[in-house]
């Protein structure tokens, strides 16, 4: 008969951030191991629950012992098990009696094979396991997988002995049904009582009925919303009932980091609107809404259009009748942050941005790549190259270089280092340096992360790039190579922004000239090696390219294609992509690309250089004179759309060489044995390779 099984681990307070992961983690791996086991089926209902001072798992329909199972194993060769008379030799009588089985089993052995591969196995069944000992394993197995980054040790209570676990462990409970499965676990026995919320619980402890009324009972009696998943929901909802009764259309600040952690902070969340003087609102409201989640975990309230009003939203832990003690509180609380922030402002802008930078030179960036005076001197240099072949203002993108890291010696940034780039923008606005330069200042971090937004002006994006590439080519060129998961300079993040910066503004920029520039910066610096800037942060970075293509949908044949002739000017790729997709699917596409891989093969074998010259007067077999003249017809049209950027129509004008190629294979040896006519059908084959290979390797294509 099958009930359903309740685990629950009651502690002191969890780590909130964590606490997500923690509740799956200890749900999922206890049921799969009820499951290998055969105490649960594998499509067990699992219902997890997490709350700050509890994780637990509720497995449907948990069997108290599972099946027995049959099982054959192997002993050992005929040859050495029975003697010549087939009686059983000491060597096998040790293995049965190892395994438990007694010599009246040598005559139900069964023989596998034939001659000196004869084998014998013995048939047995292997009882089933006993839900106390499955849910014993099962629950160790749980513990030893939470992915705790440091544990902590604590006596039990008898003054002696000391576990280990995130947190002091308090009660056990495990109930199959109504009936208490007997194990222990870091110094607790297992029963059917746990303690509900610290202040508003209707009874503690809370005693169980049975499994099913786990959910209910610790609501009802412990005010305690057990499941992280119902209690964020909860949570979402309650901030939108709030926001609605403030009213005019406000919104409480999206953030699902925050809505977790706040989830792991309470039992029984109670929202309520809390309000600070308007005063504040003269500090930029990236600085007050920062103190409020990072300090307070508040939810500011913005308006319709996005601007910070005074009011905030607050998730209580407790729910009391009268709940002005609870807001007076978190008011009284947020104030002196408040008063903090407005402080560093002020402070911050009686000294310009022009003036900080001598202080920058105090600052160490790297112990081999100097200071970050420096490091923004060479920002500098690279965001005028740039600058100047894209006919950006010159000017304005060296003046953002040059204070884009002035922030960092702010009081705010001090305070907030999120905050660095954006208080800089504020600041040069005060300065009066214009919005264009204010931009380029608050944006020359973008993109942050995936899905961030690109720099809002061509200027910001001038020095977005030329802060990343120094920091790839700086990084790359002192060997600090990002390995496995180890990235601590977020060298992808900043490949990633290069690449879409490249693609997505579709910048007339080639990669190689922007990496030997970025490279040319550092010239000074003793340990520095350009070829690590040229051969593998290039590597680097088509590598992220190829992962960011095929999360857009594209093939591994469609992008392995196109990169192989790795396209300098990154922005041109998905046009060529596009191209080569629309190409795979004409019906000669199949025929050209194994013909386009077959011409490759014998160029490569070709000795010496094979030079793309043909001698008309030498084509003596008519399929070769007609394969010459398609190319005089075709090339001149397809390299004409190549020149327009016109990558499809490039593609498809060469598609008409599939008769004349087929024809000349069918027709012609290439590796004649006269010299000038064998170099001179290389020379067309040249030709026809590099025709067919401008906008893609289209090799690649054939499977």
């Amino acid at each position: 008969m099958t009930k359903n099984l309740l685990v629950e681990l009651f502690v002191e307070e969890l780590p909130p951030k964590a606490l997500k992961r923690l509740g799956e983690t200890f749900s999922n791996v206890l049921a799969d191991s009820l499951k290998v086991q055969g105490l649960a089926a594998a499509n067990a209902a699992v219902t997890s629950y997490a709350s700050p001072r509890r994780l637990g798992v509720q497995v449907a329909d948990v069997v108290v012992k599972g099946a027995d199972k049959p099982i054959t194993q192997k002993l050992m060769p005929v040859s050495v098990g029975l003697d010549a008379s087939g009686n059983a030799t000491p060597a096998l009588l040790k293995k049965l009696a190892a395994l438990g089985v007694d010599a009246s089993a040598v005559a139900a052995l069964k023989r596998v094979g034939e001659g000196k591969a004869e084998t014998l196995m013995l048939d047995s069944v292997q009882p089933g396991v006993e839900l106390a000992a499955g849910l014993q394993k099962a629950l160790e197995e749980a513990i030893g997988k939470l992915p705790i980054p440091k544990v902590m040790g604590y006596q039990l209570a008898d003054g002696w002995s000391t576990v280990h676990f995130v947190r002091p462990v308090h009660r056990l409970v495990a109930l199959h049904g109504a009936d208490v499965v007997p194990i222990a676990l870091l110094g607790m026995q297992a029963g059917r009582e746990t303690q509900g919320h610290r202040f508003e619980a209707r009874v503690n402890p809370v005693v169980f009925r049975d499994a099913d009324s786990y959910a209910a009972q610790l609501r009802e009696d412990g005010a305690v919303i057990a499941a992280f998943a119902e209690r964020r929901a909860d949570i979402v909802r309650q901030l939108a009932a709030a926001a609605a009764k403030v009213g005019g259309g406000v919104r409480p600040v999206e953030d699902e980091a925050l809505l977790d952690e706040v989830t792991g902070l309470v039992e029984r969340p109670n929202v309520v609107i809390g309000e600070f003087e308007a005063e504040f609102l003269a500090v930029p409201q990236e600085c007050l809404i920062l103190t409020m989640k990072a300090n307070q975990k508040y939810f500011p309230l913005l308006d319709a259009a996005g601007k910070l009003t005074n009011k905030f939203l607050i998730v209580s832990n407790i729910a009391p009748a009268d709940a002005s003690a609870v807001i007076g509180g978190n008011e009284r609380v947020v104030r002196p942050r408040l008063a903090d922030a407005k402080f560093f402002f002020d402070q911050d802008r009686k000294k310009s941005l022009a003036s900080r930078l001598p202080g920058l030179a105090k600052v160490v960036y790297h112990n081999k790549l100097g200071t970050q005076g420096e490091r923004v001197e060479r920002v500098r240099a690279i965001a005028r190259a740039i600058a100047a072949r894209l006919g950006v203002d010159a000017q304005a993108a060296d003046t953002a270089a040059q204070l884009a890291k002035a922030d960092l010696l702010t009081d705010m940034v001090g305070e907030f280092p999120e905050l660095q780039g954006i208080m800089g923008g504020y600041y040069a606005k005060h300065d009066q340096l214009g919005d264009t330069v204010a931009e380029a200042i608050e944006d020359h971090y973008k993109p942050r992360f995936a899905g961030d937004e690109l720099p809002r002006n061509p200027v910001g994006v001038v020095v977005a790039l030329a802060d990343k590439l120094e920091t790839l080519a700086g990084m790359f060129g002192i060997g600090q190579i990002p390995t496995g998961d180890k990235d601590p300079f977020a060298l992808r993040r900043h490949a990633l922004g290069v690449i879409r910066m490249l693609i997505e503004r579709e910048l007339p920029l080639e990669l190689s000239v922007l990496l030997q520039s970025a490279a040319g910066e550092f010239t000074a610096i003793k340990d520095f090696d350009a070829a690590k800037v040229s051969g593998p942060l290039a590597d680097f970075i088509f590598d992220r390219l190829a992962g960011g293509l095929r999360e857009q949908g594209y093939s591994a044949q469609e992008i392995d294609a196109v990169l192989a002739l790795r396209p300098q000017r990154l922005a041109d790729i998905q046009h060529r992509l596009v191209a080569v997709r629309a190409f795979a699917a004409l019906p000669e596409a199949a025929a050209l690309a194994a013909a386009n891989k077959r011409v490759g093969n014998i160029l490569k074998k070709a000795e010496g250089d094979v030079q793309a010259t043909v001698n008309a007067t030498l084509l003596g077999e008519p399929a070769e004179a007609a394969l010459f003249a398609a190319l005089e017809q075709f090339v001149p049209k397809a390299d004409a759309a190549f020149a327009k950027g016109d990558y499809t129509a490039a593609l498809q004008t060469l598609a008409a060489l599939r008769e004349p190629v087929d024809a000349f294979f069918d027709k012609v040896m290439v590796n004649a044995e006269d010299p000038a006519l064998r170099a001179n059908r290389l020379g067309l084959l040249k030709q026809l390779y590099d025709a067919m290979n401008r906008v893609a390797e289209l090799a690649r294509l054939s499977a």
